[in-house]
């Protein structure tokens, strides 16, 4: 008996990603969506410590179970995946008339990391060594 399918909203970094074929693709790196408004963009994943992480946009997606998300595209296929970019930072924009108060205080800025690279390197790290704990 197989498992049953489950939301996109419980899915969680380290799970199994497979192809159609059932090939092995790599494991769940982020889930990139809103969960308040029940929008799933797609997924990035990572295939190894050292490769690049790729985005699967949600129609891509196929059945989603406790611990493996399996997609509509073999194995092959999913190495043609785009790059994983990260959001733009994003940025509070004030009115023209805002106080001088306003601007010193309410101006922000996200984060944004300098380099990705090693950023990916210790998200790569993360996800290989959370595979690893099932």
């Amino acid at each position: 008996m197989s498992p049953d399918p489950v939301s996109w909203l419980v899915i969680e970094s380290g799970w199994d990603v497979v192809g159609s074929d059932g090939g092995e693709i790599g494991k769940v790196d982020e889930i990139v969506g809103d969960d308040t408004e029940d929008i799933f963009n797609g997924l990035a994943i990572a295939s190894g410590l050292f490769d690049k992480v790729r985005y699967v946009p949600s129609e891509l997606v196929g059945e989603i179970v406790e611990g493996r998300v399996q997609l509509t595209i073999t194995a092959a296929a999913a190495e043609t995946l785009d790059e994983y970019e990260e959001p733009p930072a994003s940025i509070q924009i004030l009115p023209e008339k805002a106080s001088i108060m306003e601007r010193l205080g309410g101006s922000t800025i996200d984060r944004v990391h300098a380099d990705e690279d090693r950023v990916s390197f210790w998200r790569k790290l993360r996800v290989w060594l959370a595979g690893r704990e099932r």
